[in-house]
């Protein structure tokens, strides 16, 4: 692989975690997707980058379960059904009643929390 295309998916991977950092505390923005987005780029770009990743304690685990199984740890599937419906309920009571959002989250939303529990329990 060339210098500048290393180099490209290395920031890739970076910038990853940092929204994957955000998303911890920000309703709505998922952690876990940033997080296996960064695995995928530093598996491309930095061995010792994805080796950090992979053995980082709060998020290798989820990444390792994900990459060897497809598989989503019973909690975290929990955690995002729950953040999801918090989210669009924040949005629902706070910020907007436009029906056209609100439909857009909602079926977005359910097709995301159908994919995460229909994903083996790591």
């Amino acid at each position: 692989m060339s210098a500048p295309a290393r180099y490209f998916l290395m920031c890739l991977g970076w910038l990853c975690v940092a929204l994957g950092l955000i998303g911890i505390v920000v309703p709505g923005l998922p952690t876990t997707p940033f997080m296996l987005l960064a695995a995928w780029a530093f598996s491309r770009s930095s061995e010792r980058f994805q080796a950090w990743l992979l053995d980082h304690p709060s998020f290798g685990p989820a990444v390792r379960d994900w990459r060897e199984r497809n598989a989503i740890a019973r909690q975290a599937k929990y955690l995002a059904v729950g953040m999801m419906t918090l989210s669009f309920l924040l949005t629902w009571t706070l910020v907007s009643s436009d029906w056209r959002l609100l439909s857009f989250m909602a079926v977005t939303m359910i097709g995301a929390g159908v994919y995460v529990c229909s994903r083996p329990d790591a």
